[in-house]
C-alpha cells in the first residue's frame, strides 16, 4: 500500500516557477516508478513527467526543456520543478506511484498560471 501527499501548488505569473512534492509512505514507494499528471478544468488528465526507481525520466512534450522530475527515495519524496509556467499550465497536479501492476493516486494539488 502506498499513500501519497502533492504539495506545492499555488499561483503565480507566466514565467514564474513552482516546485511540487509528493511524498510517500509505504515500503515499496523507493521501488516503484512515480509519474505526474495534470487535469485541467473540462480536459482528460494527462500525464506530464515519470522517474523510475533508478532515476529515469521521461516527460511530455509540453513541458519538456521546463519541467524537472527528481526523487529522493531516503525521504521518500519526488519532486517536480517547473519553470518557465505558462497559462495552459493550468491544472489540478496529481502523483502516481506504479508498482507491480498496482497504482495510488495522491489527492492532487492546484496550479494556477495567469497571464
Amino acid at each position: 500500500q502506498v499513500q501519497l501527499v502533492e504539495s506545492g501548488g499555488g499561483s503565480v505569473q507566466a514565467g514564474g516557477a513552482l516546485s511540487l512534492s509528493c511524498a510517500g509512505s509505504g515500503s515499496i514507494f523507493s521501488m516503484a516508478t512515480i509519474a505526474w499528471f495534470r487535469q485541467a478544468p473540462g480536459k482528460q488528465r494527462e500525464w506530464v513527467a515519470s522517474i523510475s526507481s533508478l532515476g529515469g525520466t521521461a516527460y511530455a512534450d509540453s513541458v519538456k526543456g521546463r519541467f524537472s522530475i527528481s526523487r529522493d527515495n531516503a525521504k521518500n519524496t519526488v519532486f517536480l520543478q517547473m519553470n518557465t509556467l505558462k497559462p495552459e499550465d493550468t491544472a489540478v497536479y496529481y502523483c502516481k506511484a506504479i508498482n507491480r501492476g498496482l497504482d495510488y493516486w495522491g489527492q492532487g494539488t492546484q496550479v494556477t498560471v495567469s497571464s
